[in-house]
């Protein structure tokens, strides 16, 4: 009966009433036993009645329920695959990217809202580092990380700077930095460099190195960042049509801090569903969390949707887990 419940809400976003569960699934019994039966439900927590409606609806307690013991996992059709593969396969591109699209077509397919999280660069290697000299007062930094991430900052400087001395420095850095993770080279720095900065030859700029390398060695802005695909998925949703919805939605994903949180939390291997009041956040309590952590070497983040409560888990489950798993070999 609670899976009859369920389906039929979640197929419908309204009330279901016992003439609709006899009609609709043949279960046996009479209306008047369905009846009794949802009574019973609501009593131990699972149902509600919304207003004074004859029908009833799943509580999260029910939704949980369902996801735990009593749903059906529907792998994803060869259509989806195809659209999934097409949309992520192709040309070498940057982390970021790989998720931005993985995340748009994760809300497309489910009509839910996309998301991801970049992963954690501190215990990622770096195998070489470049100096580029753009201004009489500033260097870009370029990181090329394992498994193709680079990252770039800026390195302020107190003057023009020969460029022999520039190329000095970058070479002492790749010789005594690469192959370490940047969690490390933070570690270590001072100790690595401290006798190379006595040669002339860049030793000012070095010294910046030596000073400030916590700062410049610490990507934890650069990755962790939140990934979103189009909000519109949601939008058109019948739980976002009151205004005071829709502004709940646009405020969670033009802030993101909130919802970085909850995602950050989530890099354990697998999936991981957080349903309505099971959320920490009071602010996400309308909200489900269905992602999968992907996992390549030192790069871990997560993947997934976030949507009402009354979503398709059986069929969005088995896209996240399998777009997690994409994601993966492009990373590979």
């Amino acid at each position: 009966m609670l899976e009859a419940v369920v389906q039929t809400y979640i197929e419908t976003a309204e009330p279901t009433g016992s003439q609709t569960i006899a009609r609709k699934f043949g279960l046996g019994v009479s209306p008047a036993t369905i009846r009794s039966t949802m009574s019973e439900l609501e009593d131990k927590g699972y149902l509600f009645h919304p207003h004074t409606s004859a029908g009833r609806i799943p509580t999260d307690r029910a939704y949980r329920v369902y996801v735990d013991a009593i749903m059906r996992l529907s792998p994803p059709s060869h259509e989806q695959q195809d659209t999934l593969r097409a949309e992520l396969v192709g040309n070498r591109s940057a982390v970021e990217e790989i998720l931005r699209r993985a995340a748009q077509v994760l809300g497309v397919l489910t009509q839910e809202l996309g998301v991801a999280v970049a992963p954690a660069l501190d215990q990622v290697v770096m195998e070489r580092l470049e100096l580029v000299q753009v201004s009489s007062e500033r260097l870009l930094l370029v990181f090329n990380l394992r498994s193709g991430v680079v990252r770039t900052i800026f390195v302020e400087v107190p003057g023009l700077l020969p460029q022999a001395s520039v190329q000095q420095v970058a070479r002492i850095l790749n010789e005594r930095l690469s192959g370490l993770t940047l969690q490390e080279i933070r570690g270590t720095l001072p100790e690595r460099l401290r006798d190379a900065s006595d040669t002339a030859d860049g030793r000012e700029l070095l010294n910046i190195f030596i000073a400030e390398g916590d700062g410049l060695f610490d990507l934890s802005s650069e990755a962790n960042a939140v990934v979103l695909g189009s909000a519109q998925m949601l939008a058109d949703q019948p739980e976002f049509a009151s205004k005071s919805r829709m502004r709940d939605l646009l405020r969670l994903t033009e802030g993101r801090d909130l919802l970085r949180q909850a995602l950050e939390s989530r890099r354990q291997r697998g999936v991981s569903i957080t349903i309505g009041s099971e959320n920490p956040d009071t602010r996400l309590s309308d909200f489900t969390l269905v992602t999968s952590s992907y996992e390549v070497g030192t790069l871990k983040g997560v993947i997934g949707v976030m949507g009402p409560t009354r979503m398709p888990y059986d069929k969005i489950i088995g896209l996240v887990e399998h777009t997690s798993r994409l994601v993966e070999g492009l990373l590979e």
